[in-house]
């Protein structure tokens, strides 16, 4: 998917701004396929560019590309669970393509540029890895690990300085609010529980989760029977909220976990389908009863591959 607004322009056009010396121009007429991130950067440029630029591109923002964002990084997830190399170096393009847009964006209202971005993350590793950077070297992995939130939280102090200065709002803050909202609902809940345990509020014993889960169905099964949505939708965040608690005292991510149960009834449905055309059948054709069949058949045939403890295949 393309992204548009030419910067260039449209910084033009407030005197206030003082484009990035860094950034090159957009070079609109003789582009051509490039192993340089410059050469990313003058597409999103001409993209973005008015009068000439794409319609699409240059309507878009911030709140409209960021659902792409996310998709596309799914979509890099997905490559590497394939295994497949060729299209992980297509979807990484795909996403790295959504941070130059973003930067582009910024640019355009005179907020940041795509240099800053690579300054701000390149000065944000070397500062928090003096073991590797610094004089802090071969220190034990406790003290790196202790050093790094030292780091963190005197960034945290720094940023808070910097922000009362620019008369920026900072709320106070609170343990959770450093897991972010728009985290997929299960690894948001994943690792708010892990940092609400990290403070001792957590269960020391998966059977004691295991019984709140047993509890919350029961509220899920009185919901339902009162039909009142409300009700329903409640009882059933708190099921799935539990759920993923269960996963993270297995130390399973439950991302991940769903993502295989998903993948499981694709192939089993699939099975069943590649069933129903084999027979010259249509879906309106093919009863319930004759689904549930082959449901069970693919649940038999369709065996998952595992790894035992040793780390060598076996089938369950």
């Amino acid at each position: 998917m393309s992204h548009e607004k030419n910067p260039r322009e449209a910084l033009s056009l407030d005197p206030a701004h003082k484009p990035d010396p860094g950034t090159p121009e957009p070079q609109t007429g003789h582009i051509t396929p490039s192993r340089s991130i410059d050469g990313l950067l003058d597409i999103m440029a001409a993209l973005r560019t008015p009068v000439t630029g794409c319609a699409w591109d240059l309507a878009q923002d911030f709140a409209s590309i960021a659902p792409y964002t996310i998709e596309e990084a799914y979509e890099v997830i997905d490559a590497i669970q394939r295994d497949d190399a060729e299209d992980l170096c297509d979807e990484l393009g795909d996403l790295l393509l959504q941070v130059v847009f973003h930067a582009r964006m910024a640019e355009e209202k005179g907020l940041f540029s795509f240099a800053d971005v690579c300054e701000a993350i390149t000065s944000k590793m070397i500062r928090r890895h003096p073991h590797v950077f610094g004089e802090a070297r071969d220190l034990p992995p406790d003290q790196v690990k202790a050093m790094w939130g030292q780091i963190k939280a005197q960034e945290k102090a720094e940023r808070a300085t910097r922000r009362a200065a620019n008369h920026l709002p900072e709320p106070e803050p609170a343990l959770l609010d450093a897991v972010p909202q728009a985290l997929p609902a299960l690894s948001r809940a994943e690792k708010l529980q892990k940092l609400a345990g990290s403070v001792g509020f957590d269960w020391d014993d998966v059977q004691l989760v295991l019984a709140k889960c047993d509890e919350e169905l029961a509220e899920v099964r009185e919901a339902v029977a009162s039909g009142d949505q409300a009700a329903i939708k409640d009882e059933i965040g708190d099921l799935l909220f539990v759920v993923v608690n269960i996963a993270r005292h297995m130390k399973i991510d439950p991302e991940d976990s769903l993502r295989q149960g998903n993948q499981k009834f694709i192939n089993r449905f699939n099975y069943i389908e590649k069933n129903i055309k084999l027979k010259n059948k249509e879906w309106t054709e093919a009863s319930l009863e004759e689904m549930e069949e082959l449901w069970i058949e693919a649940k038999r045939m369709l065996v998952p591959l595992k790894v035992d403890q040793q780390g060598e295949d076996r089938v369950s």
